[in-house]
């Protein structure tokens, strides 16, 4: 097992039978990849970009085709209530069909992200959030455009198509600005 690929490992992680053969998959996960999934309920079809580094997913269901990128963190926001002697807010997100959860993102409690959602870099999200929606900053929401795929793409660009971009616009920066080292 020591030798599998991530995408192995993850399979094991998440789907095996065997308690034994998914614990010792999990280490391995942190170990290589720094990254802990565990998830009550997860379809075949979630993606993780760059092999989940330092993700830490504690899921109640993540649904169809989510794709989730590194150092997100998906788990609780608990909290005891010392005068009524009881935890609140119990419970971890349900990510719907077709959410994308971009780099460093943080969705923590007992909610439900809507589907074909997408959580920006960065957001931090403790509140339920309606289908169809961007989310940025704090708690903050905008209705998704159907117009445009943001972040990923089953049909994503390519590396080299990526590079050529950069390159031309390093060498319009370097006109302008004269080269830096």
């Amino acid at each position: 097992m020591e030798d599998m690929a991530f995408e192995e490992l993850l399979k094991i992680n998440c789907f095996s039978e065997d308690l034994t053969e998914r614990n010792r998959a999990a280490s391995l996960l942190e170990r290589h990849y720094c990254c802990e999934i565990r998830c009550i309920d997860m379809d075949r079809s979630v993606f993780f970009a760059h092999h989940a580094r330092g993700c830490t997913i504690i899921a109640a269901k993540i649904c169809k085709n989510v794709v989730i990128y590194q150092n997100v963190t998906v788990g609780s926001n608990l909290r005891y209530d010392r005068i009524q002697n009881e935890w609140e807010n119990v419970g971890t997100p349900i990510l719907s069909e077709n959410v994308i959860v971009a780099d460093g993102a943080k969705v923590l409690g007992p909610i439900t992200i809507g589907e074909n959602t997408v959580i920006g870099a960065g957001a931090i999200v403790t509140i339920n959030i309606p289908a169809n929606s961007i989310v940025y900053g704090i708690n903050k929401y905008a209705c998704r455009s159907s117009d445009y795929d943001f972040v990923f793409s089953r049909t994503m660009i390519s590396n080299e198509e990526i590079i050529r971009t950069d390159e031309e616009r390093i060498a319009e920066f370097n006109k302008e600005h004269g080269p830096r080292t």
